[in-house]
């Protein structure tokens, strides 16, 4: 394969598209074989949209694509494929009721006189997670049972077991931890030596400082510039995203810090939650760091009662009376929120509009005298907090499932606030959110830990944990293992606290 890095492999010139505003404007755009080029712009700016009309999930309204010279316009995704083109998208795309090794070979599983040879594809299988440091997960464990992050993982060993010659990453380590990062980027540079042509999107610019080779930034649907890496600064980056100068630091405001707003106890599901007890007071904003896997997803289920726990008790309050959520809406009638991992699954009515969406968690405010919604109460509430977030739709009667995924997490976000919940679980908030994003979430956590709210806040993100907390409670192998004070923790201590469990468990296993 040539590696010649100045010619493009991919070639995009006056790429047009609109759904009901447009979406890209003319866009210009190269890939060269044996290169990472990252796509940066804000949430809505039209990065995904490029990367899905490359790989045939959508169809441009104008323009024209080459590649390796030849004219590119595949029809759906098989198409793209069967070129060589592979994509790894924001959300996970697995079918959850199969299996591991079935979703990674699910069109091409081994045969054999017409029956499928499932020892071999377990073996395949067993081999491709190893690449992305799965080596212990058993293949035939449906993709169902996996939190967010080990799906992401699974979709990257699904694309790293093929032949591809083009290779796009959409926030392929939004959900991903440093251990998973760094051995990603092993592979993306093995990829790059091979020739493969590597498109990276992402959020986070210190990542594409370090592993992209040029940077192309949209805002607006448009191509603002084009650069190496090499040379151009962070702010830089954030300046051509924006349209302004990048913030120095994060400010969640001076805080009172009141009596213990939730107190869990002794909280256990199965292996993945174990004996797991801490509390959160008003006014605080409370970290949960930990290696994907480590349980920080299924803790916050538990107590808001989307998974039923096996034992254990939460407490609001200075109550020493336990709470009981059998189901969620148990927990938003006590006061506790959650903005759940996966947006898409758990936490949006997709083809609904944001109005419905925004209001969903509190449909007796919008009620009329005789029971019935009022529909100017609905859109009024909806359209007051959709200008407070700041988020990009046409109208409130834009059905989610056609914004951003940043747009989506702030409609997410807008329902508790309308539901004004006492206690608000945050499960990766900043997830697949522009930088300009994640300062309004950073900013509204700090307002609703002024107004005497309780904060619990899950991110893979240690520097943004570092940044916003008052405290970070570490989970490894499904226990709460340690608690840092601020000026306690350092990022070493965490991640120290983050293996512990695990090289512990090893330790037992030897043993035996």
């Amino acid at each position: 394969m040539s590696t010649d890095r100045d010619t493009p492999f991919l070639s995009i010139r006056e790429l047009n598209k609109s759904y009901a505003v447009p979406v890209l404007i003319d866009v210009h755009f190269d890939l060269c074989a044996g290169e990472v080029h990252a796509l940066v712009g804000a949430n809505g700016a039209g990065k995904s949209t490029l990367a899905r009309i490359i790989c045939g999930l959508t169809d441009p309204d104008s323009g024209c694509m080459t590649l390796q010279g030849q004219p590119h316009a595949p029809s759906d995704k098989a198409e793209a494929e069967r070129l060589g083109v592979y994509m790894v998208l924001q959300e996970p795309n697995l079918i959850g009721t199969l299996t591991i090794a079935e979703n990674l070979f699910l069109n091409r599983m081994p045969h054999s006189l017409g029956f499928v040879r499932y020892q071999k594809m377990d073996d395949d299988a067993r081999r491709a997670l190893a690449m992305v440091g799965l080596s212990d997960f058993d293949p035939t464990v449906p993709v169902a049972q996996l939190g967010v992050g080990q799906q992401q993982l699974v979709e990257i060993a699904q694309a790293l077991s093929h032949a591809c010659r083009l290779l796009i990453l959409d926030e392929p380590t939004a959900p991903l931890t440093d251990p998973e990062i760094d051995l990603l980027f092993k592979h993306i540079e093995r990829l790059k030596r091979e020739g493969v042509g590597i498109i990276y999107i992402s959020h986070r610019l210190a990542e594409i400082r370090r592993i992209a080779d040029r940077v192309t930034v949209l805002r607006d649907g448009c191509v603002v510039d084009t650069r190496p890496v090499e040379g151009i600064t962070l702010d830089k980056i954030v300046q051509l995203m924006t349209g302004r100068d990048a913030v120095a630091e994060i400010d969640t405001g001076t805080r009172q810090i009141g009596g213990v707003a939730m107190r869990v106890e002794g909280l256990c599901r199965g292996n993945t939650v174990r004996n797991v007890s801490f509390e959160v007071r008003r006014g605080e904003i409370l970290g949960v760091a930990g290696l994907v896997g480590s349980g920080r997803t299924e803790t916050m289920r538990a107590i808001f009662g989307a998974d039923q726990p096996d034992a254990g008790q939460v407490m609001l309050g200075e109550s020493n009376t336990p709470i009981r959520t059998h189901q969620p809406r148990d927990a938003v009638r006590a006061g506790i929120g959650l903005v759940p991992e996966d947006r898409k699954a758990h936490g949006l009515l997709l083809p609904q509009p944001v109005r419905t969406n925004i209001t969903l968690a509190r449909l007796r405010d919008v009620m009329g005298p005789k029971g019935w919604i009022d529909p100017e109460l609905e859109r009024n509430a909806a359209e007051t907090l959709r200008r407070s977030l700041d988020v990009r739709s046409t109208s409130v009667e834009q059905p989610v499932e056609e914004l951003s995924g940043g747009n989506q997490q702030k409609v997410v976000i807008a329902r508790w606030l309308m539901r004004d919940s006492d206690v608000l679980l945050f499960d990766e908030p900043t997830r697949g959110i522009d930088v300009g994003t994640k300062w309004t979430v950073y900013e509204l956590l700090g307002e609703l830990a002024r107004r005497g709210k309780a904060i619990v806040v899950v991110s893979s993100d240690l520097p943004e944990l570092m940044s916003i907390c008052d405290r970070i409670a570490v989970m490894s192998a499904g226990e709460l293992v340690a608690t840092f004070k601020r000026g306690q923790w350092t990022q070493e201590s965490i991640m120290a606290a983050a293996i512990s469990g695990y090289i512990e468990h090893a330790g037992v296993q030897e043993t035996n």
